[in-house]
């Protein structure tokens, strides 16, 4: 069996308890006090173990869909096989173009890329076209706090605090921004996802209210978010940058948008679409007009994946860090954000394989 012939594939669950300073945020009508998402553990015949991170909302569903169709198709053939992973794409293509089976292979996606990386002996950025920036800033990103004024004047002071230079709000109304530029100053850029607020004919009044305090960017304003006419005709109105592709339908949707320079901002989700297609999505915003900004709501394999990805495309844009305290942090010893900002690993892969008790299911419950 040749060396680089995959061995297995395990999907392992990653629940990181948060805290951030505040009654826990709502999903789906219930408290939420863990950040989700699964690493997945590639390893070959002769022993070398690669890591990818998938976007994981319900952990025995994505586990299911490894354990039953990823890991299948994949063990037995060899890492390097440019066919392997288009091939069970389109194998898997009737399960849905997007979703837990997409999320799955994204995953998988991005542990090929750190194999291929650490068998080459090459920090990933040198696959991805080499590194144009040997540090990348980072913004803090703010969970919701449903407008309270006071709390969000104390979490920007506190980011600010720890060095950060630019933040996002998960809000939707003009008085939150307005709290948050009070306490940021004039300066600091400041982002806002509203998580697809507005229907069409509702986004214009409601952003009307955030305009006067200079939001840096508008995310995902829009129901359904892959309406591209009708973030089209927003852009043409809205005298702020646009932003959108965390929740793109698929990739072919959002490098699309891209091109067509539907938004001034794309945000592919590396654990949702996979390295490879945010890749092409970059490369594709590349002269157009259009920057790729990933989407990076995720601390690991993930993480790193968008850190390198960024590192090496044209546009230098920050990188995205939800501001939580966490009851691990991971790569905290190895790439660790200091003053706002993080160095861009040259060991070979990702530059950090995920800490013991990550990779043992330690925080799998």
């Amino acid at each position: 069996m040749p060396a680089n012939t995959i061995a297995s594939v395990v999907c392992i669950p990653m629940r990181l308890p948060f805290h951030h300073w505040s009654r826990p945020p709502l999903f789906a009508g219930r408290p939420r006090d863990r950040l989700d998402s699964a690493l997945v553990r590639v390893q070959t015949a002769d022993g070398t173990v690669a890591w990818g991170e998938s976007y994981c909302v319900e952990p025995r569903a994505l586990q299911a869909i490894f354990e039953t169709l990823v890991a299948p198709l994949a063990c037995g053939r060899l890492a390097d096989d440019d066919t392997l992973l288009p091939g069970m794409q389109r194998l898997l293509h009737n399960l849905g173009r997007s979703g837990p089976v997409v999320h799955a292979l994204a995953g998988l996606d991005i542990a090929l890329w750190d194999l291929r990386a650490k068998r080459a002996g090459l920090p990933l950025h040198a696959l991805l076209g080499g590194k144009r920036r040997n540090r990348v800033r980072a913004y803090a990103s703010l969970l919701q706090y449903y407008a309270d004024e006071r709390l969000l004047a104390q979490v920007t002071e506190r980011a600010l605090a720890e060095g950060y230079t630019e933040i996002k709000l998960h809000e939707r109304t003009g008085a939150a921004l307005a709290a948050v530029r009070r306490t940021a100053g004039p300066q600091v850029p400041i982002m806002v996802d509203t998580n697809c607020a507005w229907l069409p004919h509702e986004a214009d009044a409601a952003m009307a209210a955030m305009l006067p305090h200079q939001p840096f960017w508008i995310e995902e304003p829009l129901w359904p978010p892959e309406d591209d006419a009708a973030l089209a005709a927003l852009r043409d109105r809205c005298p702020v940058p646009l932003a959108v592709g965390e929740n793109a339908a698929s990739a072919l949707a959002l490098r699309r948008m891209a091109e067509q320079g539907t938004v001034q901002y794309v945000q592919p989700s590396v654990i949702k679409l996979g390295l490879s297609a945010a890749l092409d999505i970059a490369r594709a915003c590349d002269g157009v007009g259009t920057v790729c900004a990933p989407q990076v709501a995720f601390f690991g394999p993930g993480f790193l994946a968008s850190l390198h990805l960024i590192a090496a495309q044209q546009a230098e844009v920050s990188l995205e860090r939800l501001f939580v305290a966490l009851a691990h942090v991971p790569y905290a010893g190895s790439v660790p954000i200091e003053r706002g900002w993080l160095q861009v690993p040259d060991t070979p892969g990702l530059g950090a394989d995920p800490e013991d008790d990550l990779a043992a299911g330690c925080f799998a419950d």
